[in-house]
């Protein structure tokens, strides 16, 4: 059965961290949610005034955060020691769990910097397991070429073509997540099947893309929320499409957010606030 286009969540122009500009989607607004991804942002820049100030020092606490840089250079540094260069191609995949102090800071004052970072939620029973880190550069996923002349990128979970399994270096999390980065050229066709207990999401960063049975144009720089079934069906335009298919199980839990904190209940995240406040983020 072909996932038909569901919801469409357009990203909303704003700014994050010292002034970064972007574009949010998933948490442009309170409850605009697809369980478990909390946030979706997109930052794409060619004048270092929109980008140069970066990330500065910031906590989070009871989720994922994945950076995946399509184009640019940035530095990753943490409470924890870790400290890991972002670049064109790489991923940061960072479980906060308990508590993590870190930042993110460009390391270029010109040129383009462009990529995305998506919050994943934890379900209850991990969201005060320790703190996570890893570096993964773009050597290390997989890019598949597609028949069409296309390709994907296989950052986490399994891409299934026919008896063909590529496996990304993200695997083993309770949610399961799928993240694939496709190029298409034109007027190609895409098929990836995504089990029908996950919830997934595409979203298209260049070129026109369709979805669906039958296909329906989908707009660039939104969240295309999928609806039922086990199969999506992607059909690029005249000038092919570059876009991202993110799926994952989702917990049915309550969320409870304040800023960087994302609990399940408000003394939680009060409990989160008062450890950040006490110091207590850099010695558990």
């Amino acid at each position: 059965m072909i996932r038909d286009v569901q919801t469409i969540i357009p990203g909303i122009a704003t700014s994050d961290g010292a002034g970064v500009k972007l574009r949010r989607s998933l948490g442009g607004q309170q409850q605009v949610r697809l369980d478990p991804f909390l946030m979706l942002d997109e930052f794409s820049s060619n004048d270092p005034n929109d980008y140069v100030a970066g990330f500065p020092p910031h906590p989070h606490r009871g989720f994922e955060t994945v950076t995946y840089m399509l184009e640019g250079h940035m530095l990753h540094e943490d409470h924890l020691g870790n400290r890991g260069h972002l670049k064109t191609g790489g991923v940061q995949w960072m479980t906060a769990g308990r508590g993590i102090i870190h930042s993110e800071m460009p390391q270029q004052v010109s040129g383009a910097m462009r990529g995305f970072q998506l919050w994943i939620n934890l379900p209850a029973k991990e969201k005060m397991k320790p703190a996570g880190y890893q570096d993964i550069q773009v050597e290390s996923i997989p890019k598949v070429p597609l028949n069409s002349g296309g390709s994907v990128k296989v950052i986490a979970g399994t891409y299934s073509d026919g008896d063909l399994q590529i496996q990304g270096p993200i695997q083993g999390i309770t949610t399961a997540p799928l993240f694939l980065d496709v190029t298409l050229p034109a007027n190609a066709t895409f098929e990836q099947r995504i089990p029908k207990e996950l919830n997934a999401f595409v979203y298209v960063y260049e070129g026109e893309l369709e979805l669906g049975a039958p296909t329906k144009a989908v707009p660039k720089q939104a969240a295309i929320v999928l609806g039922d079934g086990d199969l999506l069906r992607a059909k690029s335009g005249n000038q092919g499409a570059q876009f991202i298919v993110l799926a994952a199980l989702p917990l049915h839990e309550p969320v409870v957010q304040y800023g960087p904190f994302v609990m399940n209940t408000r003394a939680e995240i009060e409990q989160a606030i008062d450890d950040y406040q006490n110091n207590r983020f850099v010695t558990s």
